[in-house]
């Protein structure tokens, strides 16, 4: 157990220098070997954390009502007659004079077309029920799933489209349970302006104000965004957002007001054209989530597939604007349901604090070592200042997050890398009662001593990687910090404190040593 070969010396050497020098280089300016650092986290560096929920309600309310169609058709085509229809609590209820009320429940159940399969659930989209001689149709648990699902992926990328655009540095955005969107902005520490830009929805479409009910498409009352004026706006959609290729903001010289100015594809150009042109003396409503930006009057053709967007804007708010139109419509609203901003003054006493604390800890701790083990406990403080040097330069090859917790989960690593080494030395003395022969005593009490250790060990790591599977935000923190740590621990103690403790017993193996 004391010999070490050559080369697992070489190994070991090598190993520490470069994990050392990794550590260092979050010191460096710029670093030529390895452009990485530790990245600290909002509550050391400060900044904003929102949690933002997916609003599924507005989507399956508007599937069920294209549902409630299909329906319709469905039964009509198969002569079957069906009435009274209406959406209420997530369903879609409806009667029929057929007796035959199972041919109703088998027909929608056993139709691909009415009733999509998931193959991934094997399981349809929708389920239908009777009550009271009442048909009941609505999501199954597979069908919301799926929706969720959607919602949740379409939404994380247009919100890290968003934010993006805006230029935050490092920004977090991870999904969070099935509805959840974590969003993570190091440094920032005044939200309102990305929390505004969060909020909205940004479903924006072209339609036509008109004086009176619209026979085909019927109307929508809607209210301008300085809530100064209603108009009747026909529900037909001339163009969507969809068809926006750029949009940017831009000063409009002849009227001195700042505009957003888009682009739209070939096929919004040739529609908007074709709207433009049989719309001469029209006003054209430009709406934004249900609320009017501008509603300007039509007086010659556009067919260039670009225009412009004026509602007295400034240029910040014109900026934002432009930025939500090239991002896209979030498919749901995002309601946000928890919120904290750190500022930097706080982050930097938590990172003081911190050291701080590390300091204090390591300070008793080295101290204590040496008047208890002497030599050896001087070993094994050598050990534990590269214990912490390689633990940070793993951390920062991985370019780990560092926080107030995961600063916790070093200094309870510092406690457990004590551990082993008293473990270990308190073995070594029973040893040393019983067998003459230093050499077989240092020997025998690092290898009995081995399995309490990983034992100990073990079980932590367990621990730690539970915390890092159910928890979340600061745990994760704390459990890679523990986890990490009990690894480059074990590396410690048994690579090179026992290599710089078999150099000591192996030179001095004549002479009297006490422990």
């Amino acid at each position: 157990m004391l010999y070490f070969s050559k080369l697992k010396i070489i190994s070991t050497i090598l190993f520490t220098v470069f994990l050392t020098y990794i550590c260092f280089s979050n010191l460096l300016e710029s670093n030529s070997l390895i452009n990485k650092k530790i990245n600290l986290g909002l509550d050391l560096q400060g900044g904003s954390y929102l949690l933002l929920e997916v609003d599924n309600n507005p989507v399956i309310e508007k599937n069920l009502q294209t549902k409630l169609l299909q329906i319709k058709n469905f039964y009509k085509n198969k002569k079957i007659k069906v009435f009274d229809f209406s959406i209420n609590n997530q369903k879609i209820s409806f009667k029929s004079n057929s007796e035959d009320s199972e041919k109703i429940i088998s027909l929608f159940m056993e139709d691909n077309e009415i009733n999509p399969y998931y193959e991934n659930y094997k399981a349809n989209q929708f389920e239908i029920s009777l009550d009271q001689n009442i048909f009941l149709v609505a999501f199954s648990k597979y069908g919301i799933v799926e929706i969720n699902r959607s919602l949740l992926d379409q939404a994380v990328e247009i919100v890290r489209k968003r934010i993006d655009e805006v230029g935050t540095n490092e920004p977090t955005i991870a999904k969070n349970g099935s509805n959840r969107i974590l969003v993570e902005l190091p440094g920032l520490d005044n939200p309102d302006r990305i929390k505004n830009l969060l909020g909205k929805t940004a479903n924006l479409d072209f339609r036509f104000v008109t004086n009176s009910n619209d026979a085909s498409f019927g109307t929508d009352k809607l209210m301008t965004l300085d809530d100064t004026e209603e108009l009747n706006v026909s529900k037909r959609v001339i163009i969507s957002g969809d068809n926006l290729v750029d949009a940017k903001p831009q000063m409009d010289n002849i009227n001195n007001e700042t505009v957003v100015s888009f682009t739209l594809d070939r096929v919004g150009a040739k529609k908007f054209g074709k709207a433009t042109k049989d719309g001469i003396g029209k006003r054209l409503a430009i709406v934004l989530d249900n609320k009017i930006i501008s509603a300007p009057v039509i007086r010659d053709i556009i067919a260039s597939g670009s225009g412009q967007i004026s509602g007295g804007f400034t240029f910040q708010s014109a900026t934002d604007l432009a930025l939500l139109l090239r991002s896209g419509a979030l498919p749901a609203p995002l309601n946000i349901i928890e919120e904290r901003t750190v500022g930097p003054d706080l982050g930097e006493d938590s990172i003081k604090a911190g050291i701080y604390s590390l300091i204090i800890g390591f300070s008793l701790v080295f101290f204590y070592m040496i008047y208890k083990y002497r030599l050896f406990g001087l070993i094994s403080n050598i050990a534990l200042i590269l214990n912490i040097f390689l633990l940070i330069g793993i951390l920062t090859i991985f370019e780990a997050t560092l926080t107030l917790p995961g600063i916790a989960g070093i200094i309870l690593t510092v406690g457990m890398a004590v551990d082993a080494n008293v473990l270990i030395f308190e073995r070594i003395k029973e040893e040393c009662l019983k067998e003459k022969n230093k050499m077989i005593a240092f020997d025998n009490g690092y290898l009995n001593s081995k399995t309490a250790i990983i034992d100990a060990n073990i079980t932590t790591i367990i621990a730690a990687i539970i915390l890092f599977v159910f928890g979340s935000g600061p745990v994760k923190g704390f459990s890679v910090t523990l986890s990490v740590g009990i690894l480059t621990t074990l590396f410690t103690v048994y690579f090179i404190a026992r290599l710089l403790t078999a150099t000591y017993v192996i030179s001095n193996k004549n002479k009297e040593m006490n422990i």
